[in-house]
Order: structure tokens, then sequence, then C-alpha cells
């Protein structure tokens, strides 16, 4: 009895291992032949959009599948045969007739003869357990028509049993997930996980970037181990960080379903794959699966040098302040990456000397090899006449979006030759400091390029005598944020003399607080509480402030808190304002700030009601769901009522990631002597020098001066015309996001998404010694136009949407001083102007012919300007200064 149980055990397992090994793929019946019908479909629209309003069309067709060979010792190794016929295309939508681009046309015309006979036909699929081992196609086929069969072929490609498993198919190797029940396979595919040849690039920062989400799923239901019908969809969703009601998506529907089954072909009576092959046709050859990448040429297109005469008069410098500027800016940056650097060059060599700085911010945005080559062989650093030139090029390099090695290589040989122009050495290397950081960030601090540069910087500011060249190498370590320059910012933190410490601090307040060591912290007590030697209180309120925002331990903040009372008259009024707004913004570090004001001895009136001028508030500029910024100026004065630094900051951040959109510094010293006061301690030997530092999108730009020694401040204040001083001028590439998708049912897609700002700060520091009053002005004029682009190339026809917004607006920061009287009336002032914004949205089909469906809607509205909110001590000062102040007093000087 014993022996017959496990008798029937082994006959019962041999059956099941017979049964498994014949279902662990579809499998085709002899000599049948297996008519199914098939759709693609590709739609393309806004993100929340219905598919119903969507662009886009169909493919159906006719498919045969029958099998040519079964492997005689593996029933699991087949070769199918699968045929398209019947091609048919259409609109995915109904279209009145007026709005039908295929109205008339048959389908021999639109996708052309020879582009349809390729089509159909026949493909040969060897198929192993359910998965294609090999692709068989003619070599000499067009690639369009080749990926649409690849697109049918991996439907043909299924596992019968759940399970996770990489894949080959036509979106590359991927990560795909089956889930197995009864009669029905769901298919899911990790798209983000496929191994694909990739073209494209991201913009630096995330804020500025697209963020691309994308799903695939496939539905098979299965009759007598074989497909019944499969429904597949792929999505793709991508976002504008900044703006997330800018967007776009691509779906792509497959569908195929059986028909019938007839009598078909006998299958070929062969050992190996190679004969049947070679018997059915010795043309086939074997390809992969995976898509080859493809991408149809514009015929019709306007050439470089014919496109730039259609722009170049929105790109006037009187017009730099309007949208069409940055729109126009898009565009020639798009067609100089088309360009050869011959036809660069033409241009440049050819433009008239007031549209040539915009021509360089394309060129050098382009940030293609070719346009880089044309660009250093213009440029010519030994020549003094050019400067603005080289300077336009060489902030258009620190703006950089996607930087490469070659572009750093370049500057750093640029760096060792000859450089007639002081200012453009020093700008080069700040520069330099940028590429370094942005580099570093995207895994390339290894790069040959980037390790010459950083040791070259960190050489130099070692060996560096002259306070010139200590500054240079300290605003590029700014710029470069280098982990192991921290030691030496250090030093001249602690060590260098006035506006070096100043610059070393601000560097060091630059860095993401988790890189600021216990040394960090205890040195910049020191600075701060003065232990070691006497410090200008710029740098003293930099210590502090990298303290605080620093993950301060409850001791740092009370021993701060309670040297307030002990310090020079407006530096305590200023280190006042400071903890109070971060007790009102609610920073870090108000948590510890609030412990350490219920300790009385701490927080009471002889300590909290220290008067003076100076001031720091924060505010938001903007709130929303996506992106949020924020708004702070502080200004700090000297005893004497005369202003020691003016500091305004915008920053944008989202949940994930933080952007220092500007700042703009206007320092002062040694001013004191023009009104007889006495200097404030540590400061009695200070030059006379007033100036301006700006950092924009995160890069620090030179420095502007306005004057330097006492002899120069005489003469300028004798020939001052009261106009404002230029920081930056010029166009910026923001959003920089190109990307090529792959579609599952065959086509490509390309997507581009460019942000341009067409930006002019400028600023200005003014006196009046007859009505003892001060005056400073940061004007920001600017305009902004981004442009979504989402088109899915066909052989046949191409069909996308196009997205843009762009707004034009100016803020302007304003201080101003009467130090007639003591406490010193200062007004604070930061006003946005009325500002035009449209946003539109084109949806479009199109024909090689000509023929084209557009759809346009869009909208148009003036944003209100308005006034920031300050404290409420500025708005009653500011009351005061235009109450008090006559209508003469606008003479300066």
């Amino acid at each position: 009895m014993i022996l017959l149980t496990v008798l029937f055990l082994c006959i019962i397992s041999t059956y099941s291992a017979s049964v498994k090994g014949h279902t662990t793929g579809p499998s085709l019946n002899n000599d049948k032949l297996y008519k199914f019908t098939y759709s693609a479909e590709v739609y393309v629209d806004q993100v929340k959009a219905s598919l119903q309003k969507s662009a886009g069309y169909r493919i159906s067709s006719g498919v045969d599948v029958s099998l040519l060979w079964r492997n005689p010792e593996n029933d699991d190794d087949q070769l199918i045969k699968i045929a398209i016929r019947d091609v048919q295309v259409e609109n995915v939508n109904e279209r009145p007739a007026d709005k039908n681009i295929f109205k008339g046309k048959s389908t021999e015309k639109i996708i052309r003869k020879e582009y349809l006979e390729a089509l159909q036909r026949p493909i040969v699929l060897e198929v192993v357990r359910g998965k294609v081992k090999n692709f068989y196609s003619y070599e000499n086929e067009p690639g369009f028509t080749q990926n649409i069969k690849r697109g049918l072929a991996s439907l043909f490609q299924l596992q019968l049993h759940s399970g996770t498993v990489r894949e080959v198919d036509i979106s590359g190797n991927c990560n795909t997930t089956y889930h197995v029940r009864q009669d029905q396979v769901t298919k899911v595919k990790a798209l983000d996980s496929c191994e694909i040849e990739k073209q494209g690039f991201t913009s630096h920062n995330k804020i500025l970037d697209v963020t691309t989400k994308a799903t695939s799923a496939t539905i098979y239901v299965l009759e007598d181990s074989f497909i019944k019908s499969v429904k597949a969809e792929e999505n793709y969703v991508l976002l504008l960080n900044s703006r997330r009601k800018t967007g776009a998506k691509i779906v792509s529907k497959q569908r195929l379903e059986l028909k019938s089954v007839e009598a078909g072909p006998g299958l070929i009576a062969a050992k190996q794959v190679a004969s049947v092959i070679k018997t059915l046709d010795s043309s086939y050859v074997a390809m992969t699966l995976v898509a080859e990448p493809v991408k149809s040429e514009c015929k019709k297109c306007p050439s470089l040098s014919e496109h730039w005469k259609s722009i170049r008069e929105h790109l006037h410098p009187d017009k730099l302040s309007k949208a069409e500027a940055a729109r126009s800016f898009l565009s020639f940056i798009q067609n100089i990456r088309k360009a050869t650097k011959e036809e660069i060059l033409q241009i440049i060599r050819s433009e008239k000397k007031e549209l040539l700085p915009q021509v360089v911010d394309a060129v050098t945005s382009a940030q293609t090899p070719e346009s880089l080559e044309a660009i250093l062989e213009f440029l010519d650093f030994k020549d003094a006449s050019t400067s603005i030139l080289q300077e336009r090029f060489l902030y258009a390099c620190g703006f950089a979006s996607h930087p490469s090695e070659n572009l750093l290589k370049s500057l750093t040989a640029t760096f060792k030759g000859d450089i007639a122009n002081e200012e453009m050495r020093e700008t080069l290397v700040i520069v330099m400091g940028a590429l370094i950081r942005k580099l570093c960030e995207r895994e390339g601090c290894k790069l040959p390029a980037v390790v010459e540069a950083k040791r070259l910087i960190l050489s130099r500011l070692e060996k560096a005598k002259k306070d010139d060249n200590v500054r240079m190498y300290l605003l590029a370590l700014k710029n470069a944020l280098l982990p192991e320059a921290i030691p030496l910012l250090l030093k001249y933190a602690e060590s260098g003399e006035g506006p070096i410490s100043n610059l070393a601090a601000t560097a060091l307040q630059r860095y993401d607080p988790s890189l600021l060591t216990k040394e960090v912290k205890e040195t910049m007590n020191r600075i701060y509480h003065q232990n070691r030697q006497v410090h200008e209180k710029t740098v003293r309120t930099t210590a502090a402030a990298i303290i605080l925002n620093s993950n301060p331990s409850y001791m740092e903040v009370k021993n701060i808190l309670l040297s307030i009372g002990e310090l020079p008259l407006e530096m305590n009024k200023y280190m006042l304002s400071m903890i109070q707004d971060i007790l009102n913004f609610e920073m870090p570090s108000s948590k510890t700030v609030r412990q350490v004001l219920k300790d009385m001895r701490v927080h009471n009136y002889d300590r909290f009601a220290k008067m003076g001028s100076s001031s720091a508030y924060s505010g938001y500029v903007t709130r929303g769901p996506d992106v949020s910024s924020t708004y702070s100026l502080d200004i700090l004065y000297s005893g004497s009522g005369i202003l020691r630094r003016s500091n305004v900051n915008i920053h944008v951040f989202d949940r994930n990631a933080e952007l220092h959109a500007s700042q703009v510094v206007i320092e002062a010293q040694g001013l004191e002597s023009i009104i007889a006061a006495t200097p404030d301690e540590g400061e009695e030997n200070l030059d006379s020098f007033a100036g301006m530092s700006a950092i924009l999108f995160d890069v620090q730009l030179r420095p502007v001066t306005f004057f330097q020694g006492y002899g120069d401040l005489m003469s300028k204040m004798l020939s001052a015309t009261g106009d404002p001083i230029s920081v930056v001028k010029g166009l910026i590439l923001l959003t920089d996001h190109s990307q090529e998708i792959q579609l599952q049912s065959g086509p490509r897609a390309s997507t581009e998404f460019l942000g341009g700002l067409a930006i002019d700060i400028s600023g200005g520091m003014e006196f009046s010694l007859w009505y003892r009053e001060s005056k400073t002005n940061v004007k920001n004029r600017i305009a902004m136009f981004i442009a979504g682009n989402i088109e899915v190339d066909s052989f046949f026809m191409k069909t996308g949407m196009e997205t843009t917004l762009e707004v034009e607006t100016a803020l302007d920061f304003i201080s101003t001083v009467q130090f007639s009287q003591y406490p010193f009336l200062v007004c604070m002032q930061m006003d946005k102007v009325e500002s035009p914004f449209r946003r539109y949205v084109t949806k479009y089909e199109s024909l090689p012919s000509g023929r084209r469906y557009t759809a346009k809607r869009g909208k148009a509205e003036l944003l209100a300007g308005n006034e920031f909110p300050l404290h409420q001590e500025n708005s009653n000062m500011c009351r005061k200064v235009f109450g008090a102040k006559s209508d003469s007093s606008s003479s300066w000087f």
C-alpha cells in the first residue's frame, strides 16, 4: 500500500511539472492563425484636463499571429510570426471636418507608401518561457516603424506566475512586477528603473527644475493559455516645481483583442532557430527589443541667422525689462543648440556693439561644445576693451544650468593665461568657485578639472600677500562652499583685518549648518564676544547670525542675550531686532531663545528697551502650495548715524529645496569724518569706503565699489549725478529641463522646459550734508518667461502642447536716514510695482505637408503692486521722516 502511494505521488508530481513547463508563458496552438485588432493611442494635454479634449492620434490595424516553430526539446521555446495589416490613422478624439488634419487623406498618403510597406512587413519573435529572447526584423527599415513593431512585440512578453523580475522590452531593462490571478495577469513596469540610452539634462536647482512622474500598467486576459486581450496604459506627468499648475501629461494606450482563430500555416521542421529564420527570409536579423533613438529632422526650420534677424530687435538693451526679451532669449538658445560653431561665430562677429552682450548671454547659456568653442574663440581676455563682453560671458557661465567639466577646464586655463583687466581676473575666479560647487553637487568633485580648480584656489589663497588677492580667492570660496576650505575661512574670519574678516565670515554664513563644526561655533563665539581681539560690528553681527542659525546651545543664546547692553549703541538695537525677528518668524532657534528668555536676568526692561535705529526684519513675499518666498531686510548703523550695512535677501523654498534668489548688501565705513563724528570701537582707522555686493541665484557676484578712500569720496560727492550703479544686467537661463521619453507604443516624446530672466539690478548710496540725510536705493527690474513644450514625434505626424507664462515686475528697496538728531529717523521701504501676468496653453497636431490643428487658450491679469510690511516701529519712523522732510530736500549734495 505504501509503495502504491509513493508511486501515485511520483506520477502526480511528474504531471504537475509537465503542466508547469507548458504554462510558464503564453502558448499558441499548431497550425492556427490568430487574428487580432490593435490600436495605439497618444494623448497630450494639461495635467488635470480630460482626455476627451486632448491633442493626439490613434493608429489602428489588424494583427495576424501564428506559430512558426516549436523547439522539439523544449515546448516553451517558440518562434512567433507577427504581421500588421490594414493600418488606419485617425484623430484620437472626434474633430469637426474643418479641424481634422486627416480629412481626405488615405493612410498611404499620411504615412507615405515606403513607411507603410515597412510597417506591414512581418516580424518574428523567439519567445522562451514567455520572454522575448530575440526580435527579428529587417535591418534597413526606418527606426520609426521598427519602434512601432517593438511596441507591439513587447505586449507578447509576460510570465504566468507572480513576482518581480528585470525584463527587457521597448522601454529598456526595467523592474517589472507580475500579479497573476486565474486567467488575468497584471504587469506593472517601474519606468524610473529602466536602463535605456537617455538624452537630456535638468536644471541645477530643484526649485527651478521639473518633476517627472511615470506609471505603466498592462492587463492581460488569457484563454486556453494564450492572449485573449491586452490593455496597456502608460502615463507621464511633468510638473514645473515652482508652479505646479504649469505642467503637462502624456498618455499612451495600447489595446490588443483577439477576434478569431483560423486555420494557419504549419510548423517549420528544424532543430535550431537559425535554420528556421534562414528558411523564412535570409534578410531577417536579430535586433534588441529596446527602442532605438530616432528623431525626425526639421526640413523647413529657419537657419540660425534667419532666426536671429527675426528676434534681434527684442534684445535691444532698452527692451530688456520686457517679457518678450526673455522669450526671444530662450528661442535663440534653442536654435544655438542645433547650430555649428561656424554659424554661431558668423552672428557674433557681425553683430553691433549694443546687441553683442545679449548674444554672448545666449551663446554661453546654450552650453553645447560648439557654442563654448565659438565664444572662447571670439573673446580675447588680453584685450581690456571687450571687458563688458567678457563679464557677460563669465556670469552666464556662473549661472550655467548644467555646466560641463570642459567649461571649468577652459576657465581654469584662461585664468592661468594673460588677462588685461584685473576685474575680469577676479570675476573669473569667482565664477570658477560657482562651477566647482555645481559640479560637486552632481557628484563631480573628483573630476580632474574640479580637482585642479580647487587646488589652484586653495593653494593661491594660502600664498596670497596682497589684500586684493586674498579677497578674490575668498569670494571664490564663498561660491565653492568646499568643506575643506572651512579652516582657512576661520583663520581669516578671526585674524584678518576688517573687510577680509567680514568676507570670510559671510562665506561661512553660506554653508549648510550641518557642515559647521564645533570648532566653527567656538570661533564665532570668540569673534562675537571679542575674546582674543577687537572686531568690527559687521563681523560680530555676522558671527552672531551664524551661531543663532546653527542649532545654538542654551548657553550660547544666553551669552548673546546677556551681551546686549554692553555693546555699541546701534549694535545693541540691531541684536535686539535680530532676536525679535527670530521669535516673530519662528526660526529654528526660536524655541531655545524662548527658554532663555524665561530667565529674568536676561529678559528685562533695561536690556530690551535699548534705543537705536538699526533693525532686522523678515517676512513672506509669497506663500503658496508649491513654493514660498521670504524677504529679510536688515540695516546696521554706526553710532554717528551713518549707514554701516544694509542687507536685503530673498529666499525661495519648498519642502525639499531652497534657493537664495538674491542678496544685495550695501556697506559703508570710515565716513564719520564727513560729519565730524567719533567712530565706534574697533573702527577708528578704517579707510573711507562704500560699495555693493550681490548674490543672484546662489552665485556670489563680483562686488562693486562706489568709492575707495577719502579723496575718491570727495571727488564723487562733488560730481555725483544720483544715478544708480549697475550690479548686474543681462539675460539668465534659469529653468533648463530637456528629456526624451520612449513611449511603449513606439513613438518618442520630447519634453523641454525653459525659463529665462531679463534682469537689471542697480543700487546707489547718496548723502546730503546740508540736510544731514542719507539714502540707499536698490532697484530690481525683472521680466520672466517660462515655456514648456511637450511633443510626440511620430514618423508621419507631430502632436504636442506648449504652455507658457510670463511676468514683468520691479522691486525697490529704499532706506532713508535723517541724522540731524538722535535717535536718527530711519525709514525702510520695500515696494513692488503692478505686474502684468500672462499664461497660455496651445495644443496642436500637424502633418509634414503643413496641415495643422491648433487650439489655444490663455489668461492675462494684472497683479497688484504693494508695499511689503515691516515692523510697526519702522512705519512710525516713516511717518516722521516724510512728515519732517521739506520739499527742497531732494536736492542732493
